[in-house]
């Protein structure tokens, strides 16, 4: 059996929380300032943040909505929100994070399943979060309801079972099936940002715009916790602006960025990237969602830094792949990180795969979730008696240990028996001059079994269906050719970056139904 193992010496597990991990990289600089709000300019020193969140706890202890007791949070990125997640977490509490994109039902639907004893949220999502609280109390951020939430301090960390008290419960993307509250412990959240750093090192102080949504687990862990406690501060972005994210990082001499696929598109093709000077910058990580090596090659040689691809998920806290800053390898999707194993399994005979081959993704390790909220069918689904988790991603590792993402596989096309990944088509579709972005699906067809469809983005002079037809000829096997190609304004992703590649299937399913 070939398991792999990290390169990396393993990180220390310690007994502490997540608040505590992340107030180590703040006491010894109480007066710098760690948290900016972008479009505003308010500023939070690390003193004022450490203090807001004792008394936070404080008052959620005296108000019962503490021990035992679920928080849900809906709001954008602002340097309350951290105030919010980590008083909750101090108090020992749980964090239940909701996209603030969601329908009332939607959210409904996660105060329910959650059991979340009240929801803050902010005024404009008032409404909504009102229309899908129910009877549970309802604050907004920057009312005198919310100042009320804060009393006399709680001065030490609530202590819980930091191993399985569960503190954060985000939930799963949904992109292939209905959404899973994954039940994460302390212990996860700590050992994640100890694992992450171990691939960087930080310079304290160093600020970076922080875009990715708090309220999922990449945001979470490497701008919300990790990024501030390696002595870093965040300016916060309530939704990605590309001419206010460019005027960040040159105003901040940002060394780092954290981004996903769609913002590596621009990156790379905008044009408007050439009026900043982001000279300072090294590094750029892309995670989220796959991107193919053409575009973190084209991010590296435009912004003359090292972009380099992570891998993980919701269920792993969520790092288990990274590539340090010294050792790229393009188009691969990272090493496996610190105190973590993994191997690639045969989807239909379960065997370990051997180096270089592909197959499912299985990762091992201190950050696998504790498992799903209210689903142990579900839980045991996806992690078996021995503690591997089964990702779900078709991958491989080379000889070297870089791992390289080959594609969901649940998402794999199905060509007259070949296997046809999207994520290679859509490589190939973005590596083209004036194609934006793409997002490719397999649609049921009698004869073949699935044929791939490309819905295309492009720029007004882009390529035409036949250019593209063209390129796909000369470049790629006969069974990855495409059968329909349909250009769009945009292509749907979640928050995070991924394709919600079910809502192009259904609007396919639903045109042939009209036909």
């Amino acid at each position: 059996m070939t398991i792999f193992s990290s390169p990396f010496e393993d990180v220390v597990i310690t007994d502490k929380s997540i608040t505590e991990r992340v107030f180590e990289g703040l006491v010894d600089r109480p007066n710098e300032v760690v948290l900016t709000d972008g479009p505003s300019g308010r500023t939070m020193t690390a003193q004022m943040f450490m203090d807001q969140v004792k008394h936070l706890a404080g008052r959620l202890q005296a108000a019962d909505l503490a021990g035992g007791k679920v928080v849900a949070l809906m709001a954008p990125n602002i340097p309350e929100y951290c105030v919010v997640f980590h008083g909750v977490a101090w108090a020992g509490g749980t964090i239940t994070t909701l996209n603030p994109t969601y329908t009332s039902s939607e959210v409904a639907h996660q105060l329910a399943d959650s059991h979340a004893d009240i929801l803050i949220t902010i005024p404009d999502f008032m409404e909504t979060a009102t229309a899908g609280a129910g009877n549970r109390p309802v604050v907004a951020i920057g009312t005198p309801e919310f100042d009320a939430l804060f009393g006399e301090p709680l001065l030490a960390q609530q202590r819980v079972d930091l191993d399985q008290h569960t503190v954060v419960l985000p939930y799963s993307s949904g992109t292939t099936g209905l959404p899973k509250g994954v039940m994460l412990s302390h212990k996860n959240l700590v050992v994640n940002v100890d694992q992450t750093m171990k691939c960087g090192e930080f310079q304290r102080g160093e600020v970076t715009a922080a875009f990715l949504p708090f309220f999922h687990i990449y945001g979470m862990t490497v701008l919300m916790n990790m990024h501030l406690a390696g002595g870093g501060a965040l300016v916060t972005m309530p939704r990605f602006d590309l001419p206010l994210f460019l005027q960040i990082s040159q105003d901040y001499k940002s060394r780092r960025m954290w981004i996903v696929p769609p913002v590596a598109l621009a990156l790379a093709k905008h044009p408007l990237v050439d009026d900043y000077d982001l000279g300072p910058l090294e590094e750029v990580f892309i995670a989220a969602a796959p991107s193919g090596a053409e575009l973190t090659d084209a991010v590296s040689a435009r912004l003359n830094c090292v972009a380099l691809q992570g891998y993980g998920m919701t269920e792993l806290s969520p790092v288990s792949h990274l590539i340090p800053g010294n050792a790229p390898r393009s188009g691969a999707a990272g090493i496996v990180v610190s105190n973590t194993t993994c191997k690639i399994v045969d989807p239909e005979t379960g065997e370990a795969q051997p180096t270089g081959a592909e197959g499912e993704l299985w990762v091992k390790g201190p950050q696998v979730m504790q498992g799903y909220l209210n689903s142990p069918t579900a839980t045991a689904e996806t992690i078996n008696a021995d503690g591997w988790l089964q990702t779900g991603d078709i991958a491989r590792v080379d000889s070297d240990g870089y791992m390289f993402i080959v594609d969901r596989l649940k998402e794999l096309i199905k060509y007259k028996g070949f296997q046809v990944a999207p994520a290679e088509l859509e490589a190939s579709l973005i590596a083209m001059d004036g194609i934006v972005d793409a997002a490719v699906i397999g649609i049921a067809n009698d004869e073949a079994g699935e044929l791939p469809i490309a819905f295309v983005v492009r720029e007004e002079n882009g390529p035409s269906k036949d250019e593209i037809d063209t390129h796909f000829t000369e470049t790629l096997a006969s069974y990855k050719q495409l059968h329909q190609i349909r250009f769009v304004d945009e292509v749907p992703k979640s928050a995070s970056g991924k394709i919600m590649r079910r809502f192009l299937r259904d609007q396919i399913v639903s045109e042939q139904a009209q036909a």
